[in-house]
């Protein structure tokens, strides 16, 4: 059997397990509040700092290599990843490029 041990959840309980809207609409306010936009582009910059951070570590570079390519000190690029900082477009495209990444925007 290979130990692994598979549970089937019934179509009843399945719908009574709470949503991730609901959760989120609970703590941060409806899709549209201002709370709620707060939140979603706050989630928004830790993932984009999530792909950056992920990028520089595959490439074994440290926070303080990356910061020199960008005349940025580490405790910025550190600051940035943890989410401690807002990045600036500006910014963001500055590590990317550092990095070697590319990007595309897609309107409509």
């Amino acid at each position: 059997m290979g130990g692994k041990l598979m549970i089937k959840i019934s179509d009843e309980k399945w719908a009574k397990l709470p949503q991730i809207d609901d959760r989120l609409t609970e703590k941060y306010g409806p899709v549209g509040s201002p709370s709620r936009k707060e939140f979603q582009a706050k989630a928004e910059a830790w993932y984009y700092a999530e792909l950056l951070r992920d990028e520089r570590k595959r490439q074994k570079l440290t926070q303080q290599e990356l910061g020199e390519r960008i005349g940025k000190k580490r405790e910025y690029i550190s600051s940035l990843e943890r989410g401690k900082t807002d990045m600036q477009l500006s910014t963001f495209m500055l590590i990317a490029n550092a990095l070697g990444l590319r990007f595309s925007l897609v309107v409509g």
